[in-house]
């Protein structure tokens, strides 16, 4: 009911708005005028004779393919924060992580260290941030019309992108696969056949920033063009990493240090040197380098062919990670006896107190084939007559290849009828690392190596006249995946290799329908997709001493047939004002555990399905000075499989509990048989260790909320734009529980911007100074527990940017700051603790930096 009454509240706004646009607007106007017009970059209104004129372009328009057609943005009756490449710019927005700064009731961050070089993606609540093969998302990404299937390696650079388009709601009918909380496309520019151009970019900042941006568009002849861009970024981490030796040593506590050896022998003490910086690294740096090749072909006045290829070498730090809590009574035996080797014991010794430093090593410091007594991972293990644990060291950044070949053929047939066929070819190959407790010692430590390689095809048949415009076409996804990965678990006394291979197909038909049959104000919207989906997955995780009992394999085929729909009905109110109502359906594909730690753990879970009502109003007011875009929805989960993170016993190769200090409590929330470690501990060997697990359990849920977006141009030189939305989610687990009955993603963001244009005829230019805000309402961490709540506060973050455009010699000068107050904020938080691990994680947001760019246009 409360639902109800919310869209109802919203329902009576937008009416009450309509009434007041419904006394000041002109007459009515095809809005197929205004479409084609949009194209040609123009705005037109009636006169009082009746006369077609043209407006002046206070707010451009967006030409935006959210419909697969080319519509104007505020011609489009769906939810969609569209940015152009300038826009872009004045907002510092550089990749995908950036976008939650300008899109209303979403989170796009850098996910947690353990899921490597990826994005989370959440858009009105619902979202995934799991980067593996196995996981599905629910925002499908595309490039260039070209789907993009997972997380890892999604936090794309925008090099010579000409917009963004960020759709929200379920984008089932025309985005298909994984759409379930909407669609994320970036179309990148194209090559121009009349016009020789170039750029060239060069940014500067604080952690030895240094940003190179280049591009040129070249006319080959009267049908060819080609346009070639690069990209090289490089930054120094924001957090050191410390030598842990080294740093008692400096601060005076030598003793707490016990005899763990020094990693680097120039910070080693003698009589007369004390070190004073003991910084061994640095994480949260960039090592980036792209380019973009894209060549047209305008083969005859009807047919275009652009081939488009792209390549990322992504060298960066892992992502910054600090400790927030240890805890030591969840210190296991392990734990303790191979702390105990070095004389140390697991406390808050091991926090810096600084979330920008930390004693994370990425190595393990115990020699090969050591044996510790009463420790079940150091105790001499070999495999083929090699000792396989301890004496390793592994690099503290990722190793990302990222490719990808698309063409693109557009074919107008005449009377309005159009062919569009797209296939692209790409391929990831990535390897991560991860060292999960954050100490100097082996809680546990992760190597990835993921391999992923896929073809997507789309053919699609348009067709636009005065009683109706439809698309219809044909989409087929086909790729295989690999993942090799090795963990070495010191808390749980073993190494485990995994690889698995992935298989996934999908053959989809869909079409979508705009009707007029009443003429040009009101229009009718019908859509729907069939989809077949599978795919087949090899599963092994083995021991390193295998066979082994606790060896895990499999073989699982997660697939469905589901078909997606879309109703709706548009008001065009007048040239400048359009109110919409639409529901449509969701989907996301069906999954299993891909983290089984023991045999135990095997399951699979049906995909996610929904149903989103949303009301719309798109307004450009006020002579075109004031645009808003507002809407309301509601979305009910039909289906909705949920991963809680528990715990359960560690079993031995007789698949038998190991012995420990730790005991199992029931899971608050979890489904019926769930457990969690518990924070009380037994004597030595009386109870058992821990191993994380995850669960799952199908629940409903329900998400209503609604949304803002505005720009104003009060003069030609003022500009004001934002966003503000709210959203809440809801379902059963959060009312079930004990403590923090509510939504972790925060339930309001907004977003503000405010810019002034000085022209100065003296100095051959203007001189723009811009102030942007992005705030987000606080968050939590855990269902469970309190403990962490205030890890997450609400936050507010300014940039501040002033820029210098000279329009005789056509170069820029900019200067801004990112996090202008220098304000602290975790990004995320991982609760360790949960699974059985002493320490919980937090990644630290960027501290305050300034930069320095010059471009010049030629």
């Amino acid at each position: 009911m409360r639902g109800r009454s919310s869209i109802s509240s919203a329902v009576s706004t937008l009416l009450m708005l309509a009434g007041a646009l419904q006394a000041q607007a002109e007459a009515q106007a095809p809005a197929q005028d205004r479409a084609r017009n949009a194209d040609a970059g123009l705005l037109t209104s009636t006169d009082s004779n009746g006369e077609r004129v043209q407006l002046e372009e206070y707010i451009p328009d967006i030409v935006v393919t959210a419909t697969r057609q080319a519509t104007n943005l505020q011609d489009t009756p769906i939810a969609i924060t569209a940015v152009s490449a300038e826009a872009l710019e004045e907002r510092g927005i550089t990749n995908v992580s950036d976008l939650t700064s300008v899109v209303p009731n979403s989170q796009f961050r850098r996910v947690q260290g353990a899921f490597g070089p990826g994005v989370s993606a959440f858009i009105r609540g619902i979202g995934s941030g799991d980067t593996s093969l196995a996981g599905e998302g629910a925002v499908a990404f595309y490039i260039d019309e070209v789907y993009y299937p997972v997380l890892l390696g999604a936090n794309f650079d925008l090099l010579d992108i000409d917009h963004i388009e960020v759709l929200r709601g379920p984008q089932g009918t025309l985005f298909g696969r994984n759409s379930l909380a909407g669609a994320l496309n970036i179309v990148g520019r194209q090559p121009s056949l009349t016009d020789t151009t170039g750029y060239v970019d060069f940014t500067a900042g604080r952690y030895d920033r240094r940003d190179v941006r280049a591009g040129l568009n070249l006319p080959l002849s009267d049908s060819v063009a080609l346009m070639i861009s690069g990209l090289s970024k490089q930054r120094e981490g924001y957090q050191r990493r410390l030598e842990f030796t080294c740093e008692m040593i400096r601060r005076g506590t030598p003793e707490l240090a016990g005899t763990f050896p020094t990693t680097n022998v120039l910070m080693t003490r003698t009589p007369n040197f004390t070190p004073n910086d003991c910084t061994i690294g640095r994480l949260g740096g960039d090592n980036v380098h792209a380019g973009r090749v894209s060549l047209l072909w305008q083969a005859s006045p009807t047919v275009r062919l652009t081939v488009n290829g792209d390549y990322i070498r992504d060298l960066s730090e892992n992502t910054a990670d600090s400790i927030v809590d240890i805890d030591p009574t969840r210190a296991n035996n392990n734990m303790r006896t191979q702390a105990g080797y070095f004389g140390l014991t697991i406390d808050e010794r091991f926090m810096t107190g600084d979330p920008y430093t930390t004693y994370v090593t990425y190595e393990d410091r115990i020699p090969a084939g050591t044996v510790i007594p009463g420790n079940s991972y150091y105790n001499g293990t070999m495999v083929d007559g090699r000792y396989t644990r301890g004496g390793y060291e592994l690099p503290a950044h990722n190793d990302l290849l990222n490719w990808g070949l698309s063409t693109k053929l557009a074919w107008d047939f005449g009377n309005n009828m159009n062919l569009t066929a797209v296939v692209g070819y790409r391929v990831l190959d990535e390897i991560h690392t991860f060292d999960t407790d954050g100490t100097p010692l082996v809680v546990e430590h992760v190597v990835n190596d993921i391999v992923n390689k896929y073809l997507t095809t789309e053919v699609r048949l348009s067709h636009t006249s005065a009683l109706m415009d439809w698309v219809g076409g044909v989409f087929y996804f086909d790729a295989e995946g690999v993942q090799h990965a090795a963990l070495a678990q010191g808390s749980v006394g073993g190494q485990r290799k995994l690889y698995t291979t992935y298989e996934p197909k999908t053959k989809a038909v869909f079409a979508n329908v705009t009707l007029r049959p009443f003429g040009d104000a009101w229009s009718f919207i019908i859509g729907g997709r069939y989809s077949d989906d599978e795919k087949v997955v090899n599963f092994s995780n083995l021991a390193d001493v295998s066979p082994s009992p606790s060896d895990i394999r499999f073989a699982v085929v997660p697939q469905q047939k589901k078909s997606s729909w879309k109703l709706g009905i548009n008001y065009q109110l007048s040239d400048t004002a359009l109110l919409y109502t639409s529901a449509a359906s969701g989907n996301s594909l069906p999954g299993y555990n891909p983290r089984p730690l023991q045999v135990t753990q095997v399951g699979q879970f049906d995909g996610n399905d929904d149903v989103a009502y949303e009301l719309g109003a798109k307004l450009d007011l006020w002579d075109r000075r004031i645009r808003l875009n507002a809407a309301a929805f509601y979305t009910d989960f039909k289906n909705r499989p949920t991963a809680i993170g528990g715990a359960e016993a560690t079993l031995d190769n007789n698949l038998q509990p190991v012995p420990g200090n730790q005991q199992l409590e029931p899971l608050p929330g979890g489904p019926p048989g769930s457990t969690r470690c518990s924070t009380q501990t037994l004597p030595t060997n009386t109870g058992i260790v821990c191993i994380g697990r995850t669960y799952y359990r199908n629940l409903p849920a329900t998400v209503r909320g609604a949304e803002l977006e505005y720009t104003i141009a009060p003069t030609d030189a003022l500009a004001v734009n934002g966003s503000v939305g709210w959203s809440r989610f809801w379902s059963p687990d959060i009312a079930q529980r004990v403590v923090n009955r509510r939504q972790g993603n925060p339930f309001w963001t907004a977003s503000a911007g405010i810019q002034y244009r000085f022209a100065l005829g003296a100095l051959g230019g203007a001189i723009t100074p811009r102030l942007d805000w992005t705030y987000e309402s606080n968050q939590i961490v855990s269902g469970t527990s309190t403990k962490y709540n205030d890890l997450m506060p609400a936050r507010s973050l300014f940039n501040a940017r002033i820029t210098y455009d000279n329009t005789e010699r056509d170069f820029t000068i900019a200067a801004g700051v990112t996090n202008l107050f220098d304000k602290f904020y975790w990004v995320n938080v991982f609760d360790y603790q949960g699974l059985g691990y002493p320490q919980t994680d937090a990644q630290p947001g960027r501290p305050r930096e300034w930069f320095l760019s010059f471009g010049k246009r030629f």
